[in-house]
């Protein structure tokens, strides 16, 4: 017996966007490997990509997140 069950149909709200095809999908149609989500609503899903984007920009700004600077003379 299988400790977790694959999943093949969404639940009724879910939403998803798919990476390989570039397109919201309500339930997880494509594998979990080329999606974003679950969003709770069409719209949330339909700016993934730049949701993403922001969240890159804030990570790579988040001084947490990086070694400090390089004080190393430059030759």
């Amino acid at each position: 017996m299988a400790l977790f069950k694959k999943r093949t149909v969404g639940r009724p709200g879910e939403w998803f966007y798919c990476l390989e095809h570039q397109k919201v999908e309500e339930g997880p149609e494509c594998p979990a490997k080329n999606r974003f989500g679950p969003y709770t609503s069409r719209a949330e899903a339909e700016r993934a990509m730049e949701t993403a984007r922001e969240r890159d920009l804030q990570w790579e700004n988040d001084p947490r997140w990086h070694d400090p600077d390089d004080t190393r003379a430059e030759d």
